[in-house]
């Protein structure tokens, strides 16, 4: 071994032991008669100390050290007279006796600390650069232990880890696949897989009715802080189940995962709401729960006093922001300037404030009465010193532009506090959502997602208002996981192929293979997927994944540090049968 201890390993109670370290040379202080480095391993960090009176050779190699070099050191455990307390290692130094570098080194492009000058850019580029510094690997460690707490909870609660393909084949599951020709199949390609969803029902049909995969996914999308091209899953399916019993699971490993690795207590079940009431009270499928403004609904009460805005528009909605009544005049112009921009798309804001005197100023005074602004006071369960603000047009615009208002108001407001977490299951989506460019349904999970049993009727007479056995856990605005009870049955398989608009001989083509599979006793099944990346980040407080990948693709999709993607050769393409155009 190149050593016998690490940086981060020595204390008080090492002093007087003749250790060997190696590490890299975070930083070097020439002091005169002494030398001093900072040595660094994944560890931590031990002061090494080179007397010039002593040993000046050793001191003068010592003082020619640049940041970064490797180098083996080897001498004995002294205590400090200078103590760093803010050091774990802070009370011993390392009186050196022998020195060898191991790999010189460029000096870096930024500096390797905890915060450094590297823009992302030139970080990415230098990405082993970058996983040296403390706070990256902290967040890899996160990542670590997450998965290994995983692992820990599913085989304690019978899970089978079985791995599927990675090759497979083109299925439309939302995204845009990516492919890969086949050079000994000429013309046909593989898909790399947007999920294992179709192999997790396979494996059900096969009996393994307990499976897990910690796996990675691929989607061809456009990126944003919690999407990258290709991310990991913790993928999971269960046979002879109802929901009630995927959620009681999976719930329990969260609240495990939380314990194991922050410590905190999830005491209370988490609550659960329908899509429906998300969508109504946040204007979001994923609510944000560390905070209130919770939708009013004002269609009814704030029409026909001839304000003409309002008397057209389809729906009314607003929040009560409390304690904010007063806010300025600027202020306000703020907000509606925010609401305005093209992200957003409304065409203006509406408030009123509930003064701590108890008068009420709104920007409709003209329309509205003391009477009819203090009946929206009470609407809104507003106290002396809140304001209200509304938005309005159509149902699921409105909705959508008052819960950005929502998430943007809770941040300047500091209400969104990282280290609280507020989980909550959404649950009874639409099962179908309608495309208008196209006239046609789309699955709005994926295409094996099982009706609601009891809205089994309205598959041939309302399709459009059939809801779905699925559920979603979000968390602190962000969607950690999804998953559904899966059809098992082939018929109604058929049948939602059916209404997605598959030909029977598209639907064979597609998915012959898992309809040939029902046909030999598939059990009821259903399962979840959470996502591993954006339950890290959340645990970490962050809102991108990014960081807590060890080589991620940048907005572009391209990895800087291997210049990927790139172009391949001409006797490349020839052999796969490919020509660029």
């Amino acid at each position: 071994m190149f050593r016998t201890h690490t940086c981060g390993e020595l204390k008080i109670d090492s002093v007087g032991k003749d250790v060997v370290l190696a590490g890299w040379v975070q930083r070097s202080r020439d002091l005169g008669g002494m030398t001093f480095i900072d040595l660094r391993d994944r560890y931590g960090i031990t002061q090494l100390a080179f007397n010039v009176d002593q040993n000046p050779s050793l001191a003068q190699q010592a003082g020619k050290l640049g940041r970064e070099y490797v180098i083996q050191v080897s001498g004995t455990v002294v205590e400090r007279s200078s103590k760093n307390k803010n050091m774990p290692t802070g009370d011993i130094e390392l009186v050196v006796d022998k020195l060898e570098i191991l790999n010189a080194a460029k000096l870096p492009p930024f500096t390797i600390e905890d915060v450094t000058d590297g823009g992302d850019e030139i970080r990415m580029q230098y990405r082993y650069l970058d996983l040296r510094r403390n706070p990256v690997q902290e967040k890899l460690f996160l990542r670590h232990k997450v998965a290994l707490e995983t692992r820990n909870y599913l085989d304690k609660q019978g899970f089978l880890d079985v791995e599927t393909p990675v090759l497979i084949k083109s299925t439309p599951e939302g995204a845009r696949d990516f492919v890969v020709p086949s050079r000994m199949n000429q013309g046909l390609f593989y898909a790399l897989p947007q999920s294992p969803q179709t192999f997790k029902q396979l494996l059900m049909v096969s009996g393994i009715d307990r499976y897990y995969q910690i796996v990675k996914c691929f989607r061809d999308e456009d990126l944003r802080a919690d999407r990258q091209p290709e991310f990991t899953q913790i993928d999971c399916e269960m046979s002879f189940v109802e929901q009630n019993d995927i959620l009681e699971t999976f719930e329990g490993l969260i609240k495990h995962v939380f314990k194991k690795v922050k410590d905190i207590d999830f005491l209370e079940d988490f609550p659960r709401i329908t899509y429906q009431e998300a969508m109504e009270k946040f204007g979001s499928d994923k609510p944000d729960m560390r905070f209130e403004m919770e939708f009013v609904d004002f269609t009814v009460m704030a029409q026909g006093k001839g304000f003409p805005v309002f008397d057209d528009a389809k729906s009314i909605l607003a929040i009560n922001v409390a304690g904010c009544a007063d806010y300025t005049r600027k202020q306000l112009d703020e907000l509606t300037e925010w609401v305005k921009r093209p992200q957003i798309g409304a065409k203006g804001l509406i408030y009123a404030k509930y003064n701590q005197d108890g008068t009420i100023k709104s920007s409709v005074d003209k329309f509205y009465d003391e009477a009819a602004l203090k009946d929206w006071m009470i609407a809104a369960k507003a106290k002396p010193g809140d304001l209200l603000l509304l938005l309005c047009g159509e149902l699921e615009k409105t909705r959508k532009q008052l819960g950005e208002l929502r998430l943007y108001l809770a941040d300047l407001l500091g209400l969104r506090n990282p280290s609280v977490f507020k989980p909550v299951w959404v649950t009874d989506f639409p099962l179908l959502e309608w495309d208008e460019d196209n006239k046609r349904f789309h699955a709005m999970h994926h295409p094996f997602t099982s009706p609601k049993p009891e809205d089994m009727g309205l598959i041939d007479t309302d399709p459009g208002k059939v809801r779905a056995n699925a559920y979603d856990l979000a968390m602190n605005g962000v969607e950690l996981g999804g998953g559904s009870i899966r059809i098992h049955d082939r018929e109604l398989q058929s049948r939602m192929f059916d209404l997605l608009g598959f030909t029977k001989e598209e639907a064979q083509a597609q998915f012959g293979f898992l309809m040939t599979a029902f046909e030999y006793g598939a059990p009821p099944h259903g399962g979840l997927a959470f996502g591993l990346d954006r339950l890290v980040a959340t645990l970490g407080g962050s809102e991108s994944i990014r960081d807590y990948i060890a080589f991620p693709k940048n907005n572009s999709g391209k990895d800087t540090m291997i210049d990927a993607p790139s172009p391949i050769s001409a006797e490349q393409l020839k052999e796969l049968g490919v020509k660029l155009t």
